[in-house]
């Protein structure tokens, strides 16, 4: 399944988004998704609905209750950006 994705990877239509959709994403970029993992896409998705914005790093760590350097050190990059990604959210902006 060919997903249509903007040039940095996330949905152009993220209202098709869902647990499947998440995981053929991460496949497409060969990411294997943890459980800690999907668990914290679906907080921050929880996070969004709730307040209608992405969480700054800070806030989604204390939201979710992991030490913010053990988020950097699982997604071995910024996670907000891969989170939002899979999670059918917008693109965050500023510094997140």
């Amino acid at each position: 399944m060919a997903l249509d994705r903007t040039g940095n990877g996330y949905l152009v239509d993220p209202t098709i988004w869902s647990l499947d959709i998440m995981h053929e994403m991460a496949k497409e970029d060969d990411i294997t998704l943890t459980d800690s993992m999907v668990m914290q896409i679906e907080k921050a998705r929880e996070y969004f609905d709730e307040n209608s914005k992405v969480p700054p790093i800070r806030t989604f760590s204390k939201y979710v209750g992991i030490d913010k350097k053990i988020l950097f050190k699982e997604w071995l990059t910024g996670p907000m950006k891969p989170i939002t990604k899979y999670g059918g959210m917008p693109q965050p902006t500023g510094c997140v």
